[in-house]
């Protein structure tokens, strides 16, 4: 469990929240909103004025909430059966469980390939989430548990070098199966872990999804989100406009078309 170098920081209200997540998505110039996910185990904080959906994959809530949307997902909304069973709303079916199911996709030829990623598939204690509150980070409400970003890759290499830099330089850990990248990876094992998280997408979201081939994915909880967008207005003063300008490559590319000096008498 990691947790950020200690600092002055405001204490996290939704203004704040707010204001942070309009920060991060300036500064990284993201093409869509980072998000905010509640894991909300009772229901005394349903949020008002979000909206229910179903027939939904958990991924596919996300997208509409990088979108601009408030959406809420429960155990009956939820599409994904192994979302489901990862945020514990209901158990693996059989097919998956076995590893039969990742064969029938086409996802790994050997059904014992399967069966382990199950296995060691992360996942909340069954029965106790009741609802997911997913919405917009720049439009928050509440204060949420995890945040979720996906955007191009370079993006979010800043935002983990940012992470990186609020937690004091240890390199970062990524851990996926290729599979539940935005369930699995990016939301439970930052809650569980409370670290950031990233991997490459999965077969799920990319096929679910407007996931671009060129984006991907990560999620880290909420407590490190002041200290990241420091780092990332710091990061912004020289290392991310220098290093977009290219200027090394431009100087390589002009020094290539400059015809090569000649020597010794002819």
């Amino acid at each position: 469990m990691e947790k950020p170098i200690a600092s002055e920081q405001e204490p996290l209200t939704p203004e704040r929240v707010r204001e942070l997540g309009g920060r991060m998505k300036t500064i990284l110039e993201l093409n869509g909103s980072p998000v905010g996910v509640r894991l909300l185990f009772d229901d005394t904080n349903v949020p008002d004025g979000a909206r229910p959906v179903t027939h939904h994959r958990y991924c596919q809530a996300v997208m509409k909430a990088r979108q601009g949307a408030h959406v809420t997902l429960d155990k009956e909304g939820l599409s994904c059966p192994a979302a489901s069973a990862a945020f514990g709303f209901k158990p693996l079916p059989a097919q998956l469980r076995s590893g039969k199911g990742l064969v029938g996709f086409g996802i790994v030829a050997d059904p014992e390939v399967g069966k382990t990623i199950f296995d060691h598939m992360p996942h909340l204690e069954p029965g106790t989430l009741k609802l997911l509150d997913v919405f917009p980070l720049e439009k928050a409400e509440a204060i949420p548990d995890i945040i979720v970003v996906e955007d191009t890759i370079e993006r979010l290499m800043w935002l983990t070098l940012a992470y990186l830099h609020a937690t004091g330089g240890e390199r970062v850990s990524g851990t996926t199966a290729v599979l539940q990248a935005v369930c699995a990876d990016s939301t439970i094992i930052p809650y569980q872990e409370q670290r950031l998280n990233f991997g490459y997408g999965c077969y799920g979201c990319r096929e679910a999804t407007d996931l671009g081939p060129n984006e991907t994915v990560l999620g880290f909880p909420i407590t490190f989100l002041p200290p990241i967008v420091e780092q990332l207005e710091f990061l912004n003063q020289k290392a991310i406009p220098v290093s977009r300008s290219k200027r090394a490559l431009k100087a390589l590319q002009k020094a290539d078309q400059e015809p090569e000096e000649t020597s010794g008498a002819e």
